[in-house]
């Protein structure tokens, strides 16, 4: 079997296309279990967040694995295949181990060194586990890509390339202030709309950075009552409201930050346009300028609200990089019946652009809005209201894609490279085991057997002399088979060392069978007691 993965990411798909690509829990937990039917796969995750969906599958077959993969993603995500096939990258074997722990790192985030991704993936791993739908391989990679990403963080000074994004959002909105987010902040009022994890973290940003009040609303009242308290605790000013006074605040407040788990807009151009008293002309143009397409959508972060306005499931944390074709573990050629992902040899990548999200005309800053929420939460069209300043997923892109990248950085990539072959190593030489394990079975009924015979033509022996008799040929047995099973094992685990499974079956005349019964059991014998995937 073989480990694939295909996805899409902010990397590789616009914001248009992860918008509408993204599932629910629901639709995860349907995903998973229609991979699982399939007839390719016999293990499966889902990395799932607002700016990636990935699956990761065991399988048999590379070009079967890619199109059922690519098939069963469209159809729960809601995207046509035909729409979504130009954004989806393809991982296969050591690149997808390689992937996921790159991600895990937080290298491929959207700001480097986030590290709320490991939250996502041990989430994923969760469920997988709770569905049984992921097996002794998926297990074994997600485990060790949480193990490499808390690595990554603690040995290395990673943390320091990247940002948190709501302190990374904050800054971008105080760009052009002239002064740090600290003094851009002190004495200002802010909205913060949701009441999950990632609209806790923005509050207490906030907080932090010296804001004078954090108004929280959120559709559950009581959960935004005990975020207020939560920050009234650490010693800021804060109060919660319902929803239905958004509108009421937003003409008291400076910053908006909105990060819900809702699937329409919560703030829309004509509620942004009273707030500030612009006319409804104003607000209906800049609306009607980005419905031509003059504006881009917003975007989420990297760890939208689990629980959302409402509490309900939102979206998640992740960004991606788009890989060549050719690095993807797949040669040009056996993408052929794919041959909307690969365009010579390179992935294919939609072009993104957008105008700056910079106040227009150059008019002060009356209200400044983060909108980190998937889908968005905030009418991308006002960024065209005159003093008001939107800062969304793409800016940020834009912005974090221009951040020097720290030394620290080539440290991680080591890490990586070095786990990848570890586990490269780990997973052959456990391929090998069920025949080792199924060989000396084998040695073992040839000594009960023989020693049975020798009973029989020497009927006189007493109990002591037939024990010793079997320790003894038993000893010789254990002798013989333990430099060759020991050596196999270290050849297994070096690279093209799977031949030696097949080899050692062939030697000893080994039944299939029997060595497929041995990894079956194996892999039952889960930590829990449980199945994890199919056997």
């Amino acid at each position: 079997m073989s480990l694939l993965v295909v996805g899409l990411s902010h990397r590789s798909a616009p914001v248009s296309v992860l918008e509408r690509a993204s599932l629910t829990a629901e639709s995860q937990a349907k995903l998973l279990q229609d991979t699982l039917a399939s007839e390719p796969a016999v293990e499966a995750a889902v990395l799932a967040t607002c700016n990636r969906i990935e699956l990761y599958a065991d399988v048999d077959k590379f070009h079967a694995g890619v199109a059922e993969l690519s098939t069963l993603l469209a159809q729960h995500s809601g995207v046509g295949l035909e729409e979504l096939t130009p954004y989806l990258y393809v991982h296969y074997e050591d690149r997808a181990v390689h992937h996921l722990l790159s991600v895990a790192c937080g290298l491929d985030s959207m700001v480097v060194g986030e590290g709320q991704i490991l939250g996502q993936i041990k989430d994923a791993l969760a469920l997988g586990q709770e569905l049984h739908t992921a097996g002794r391989l998926l297990n074994d990679l997600f485990q060790q890509a949480l193990r490499v990403g808390k690595r990554a963080h603690s040995e290395t000074g990673i943390d320091r390339a990247g940002q948190s994004l709501v302190t990374f959002g904050l800054e971008q909105l105080a760009v052009g202030s002239g002064v740090s987010v600290g003094e851009w902040a002190a004495g200002k009022r802010a909205l913060v709309i949701g009441a999950g994890s990632m609209s806790s973290l923005a509050a207490a940003t906030l907080v932090r950075t010296g804001v004078a009040e954090v108004v929280v609303a959120n559709r559950t009242q009581a959960r935004a009552e005990r975020l207020a308290e939560i920050l009234g605790e650490a010693g800021g000013v804060a109060r919660a409201v319902p929803m239905d006074d958004v509108a009421r605040e937003l003409t008291r407040v400076d910053v908006v930050v909105s990060c819900t788990g809702a699937t329409g807009l919560v703030l829309t151009a004509e509620n942004v346009a009273s707030a500030l008293g612009i006319t409804a002309d104003h607000a209906a143009a800049a609306a009607s300028a980005v419905a031509r397409g003059a504006g881009a959508p917003a975007g989420c972060p990297v760890a939208a609200d689990p629980a959302g306005a409402d509490g309900a499931p939102g979206a998640g944390q992740g960004s991606g990089a788009v890989v060549p074709a050719a690095r993807q573990g797949a040669d040009a050629g056996s993408m052929e019946q794919h041959g909307a992902w690969a365009d010579n040899g390179t992935a294919v990548a939609r072009p993104r652009t957008r105008e700056r999200a910079d106040v227009p005309g150059g008019a002060p800053v009356r209200l400044a809005l983060l909108d980190l929420a998937m889908p968005r939460d905030i009418d991308a069209g006002v960024h065209r209201l005159d003093g008001v300043r939107l800062v969304d997923i793409e800016s940020l892109a834009e912005a974090s894609a221009d951040a020097p990248m720290a030394a620290d950085v080539d440290q991680v990539r080591t890490i990586v490279s070095d786990e990848v072959a570890a586990f490269g190593a780990a997973q052959r030489a456990a391929q090998i085991t069920p025949t080792v394990v199924a060989l000396r079975s084998m040695a073992a009924d040839v000594v009960t057997n023989e020693v049975a015979r020798l009973e029989g033509r020497l009927p006189g022996l007493d109990d002591k002399q037939r024990a010793e008799i079997t320790q003894t040929v038993r000893r010789v047995v254990d002798k013989l088979l333990h430099a060759p099973t020991v050596r196999v094992k270290q050849l297994a685990s070096e690279p093209g060392g799977a031949g030696y499974a097949d080899a050692l079956r062939e030697l000893f005349d080994l039944d299939p069978q029997t060595v497929a019964a041995v990894s079956r059991a194996d892999l039952n014998d889960t930590p829990d007691g449980g199945n994890r995937g199919r056997a």
